[in-house]
């Protein structure tokens, strides 16, 4: 650790995780990491933040969620360019891979 930030409480915390964020990626994990995800997600839709935001799809644990996001882009609730700019991943060398590759593409702002 070479760097401490205090913030006062959770909405600030993941406004500074979004400044000094490169990437967004979301483990394996429970509510908090699904409400993080989702907010850093909408933000990047908002025009808040024009960074990747990726889902570490670790021995298929995000499978249920791409689904019902895959339903709700087929039930018009997501654009499809939305959709498209969630990057999802198996493995740490494609994960790492396609954050460079969304970097690289002219379209990778949503």
């Amino acid at each position: 650790l070479t760097r401490l930030d205090m913030v006062p409480d959770m909405h600030a915390r993941k406004a500074r995780m979004a400044e000094l964020g490169d990437a967004f990626v979301a483990l394996p994990g429970g509510a908090g990491t699904l409400e993080e995800l989702f907010e850093i997600w909408t933000w990047q839709q908002l025009g808040l933040h024009t960074k990747p935001v990726a889902l570490y799809n670790v021995d298929g644990f995000w499978d249920p969620l791409i689904n019902m996001l895959d339903h709700m882009q087929a039930q018009g609730f997501i654009r499809s360019a939305f959709r498209e700019a969630l990057i999802v991943a198996d493995d740490t060398p494609s994960l790492l891979a396609a954050i460079d590759d969304w970097y690289r593409q002219p379209s990778s702002s949503t």
